[in-house]
């Protein structure tokens, strides 16, 4: 129950206020996230692709309430794109972004804003030769997001879909996006969701994940298996055998800064591994869902906080 009522409070005003003020959540958040600026991401980037593993960019930002921030967030990922192909790192590194950012949750036209936002991004990332993946975010997103995913795999089939196995719609997600050339990263869910579309107890969470793994295996798509859950790991390369699948035609995702040792051994077994790097000035909702997804997180924030 702890995250959930984590992510609830989390939500109030003067909690945001006191946790991006204190000193100490800027000290912890380089944890999960390894700077606000672009040279950040990039070194970060960099160090991934030496050590062997693919990144996926994520440029912070969500809830956007005016046209001008989304502008600039669009703005933002294609100048960032243009320095991944000048570095060199484009063929190692894609982007992910949340279509809140973009402009989903506008007022008027939102849809439509962040349906052209994107297509600009992508328009960036096909000249570089690079993908981009959208994220999931909460249940009232899941429809917008899939018919914007749509529009976008028109021009652009390599269009990267992220689903929620905490959601009861999924597996029938998976289903339908289980085809051939369809990227679909996998993930738990890491947004407070309602008992009435959701599964309330994390053994539920865990048995969908295994029959959606098995759905996306199965099918003729790339699954990308997003998890730091040893079992499901292990779940995962069996269910890939089964379906006889090459480590090149699935991978695992996992968060910069957590499982670092189980990142690399999976990529000294073979396994293509890809790592969410976030950055941005903009990583009060990012970091708190972090701390929600386990306990220890919690416990470590408390304990460094204490100790000043």
């Amino acid at each position: 129950m702890l995250g959930p009522a984590l992510l609830a409070v989390s939500q109030k005003p003067h909690v945001r206020r006191l946790v991006t003020t204190l000193p100490i959540s800027r000290d912890l958040v380089a944890r999960f996230v390894p700077g606000e600026a672009k040279a950040d991401v990039l070194r970060a980037t960099r160090d991934l692709v030496e050590a062997g593993m693919a990144v996926t960019i994520d440029h912070l930002g969500e809830d956007t309430s005016s046209l001008e921030q989304a502008t600039a967030t669009r703005d933002a990922y294609v100048d960032l794109l243009a320095t991944l192909d000048e570095t060199g790192l484009a063929d190692r590194a894609e982007v992910s972004l949340k279509l809140s950012a973009m402009g989903q949750a506008l007022p008027e036209g939102g849809d439509e804003v962040a349906l052209a936002n994107a297509r600009s991004i992508c328009e960036a990332a096909q000249r570089v030769g690079t993908t981009v993946t959208l994220d999931m975010e909460d249940h009232t997103t899941v429809d917008s997001t899939l018919a914007i995913l749509r529009e976008l795999r028109r021009d652009f089939p390599w269009v990267g879909a992220v689903l929620q196995t905490c959601l009861f719609r999924t597996e029938d997600d998976c289903r339908a996006l289980a085809h051939e050339g369809s990227r679909v990263r996998l993930v738990k869910g890491a947004y407070a969701e309602p008992a009435s579309i959701a599964h309330p107890r994390k053994h539920d969470v865990d048995l969908a994940y295994v029959r959606c793994l098995r759905i996306l295996m199965e099918g003729d798509g790339h699954p990308m298996v997003a998890t730091h859950d040893k079992t499901m790991i292990a779940i995962a390369q069996q269910l890939a055998r089964e379906a006889g699948r090459t480590p090149d035609s699935y991978e695992f995702q996992m968060l910069y800064g957590i499982s670092v040792t189980e990142q690399r051994r999976l990529r000294a077994e073979g396994e293509q591994m890809r790592v969410y790097v976030p950055y941005g000035v903009d990583w009060y909702g990012y970091f708190m869902r972090r701390l929600a997804e386990r306990p220890a997180n919690v416990a470590f924030f408390l304990r460094s906080l204490f100790a000043r």
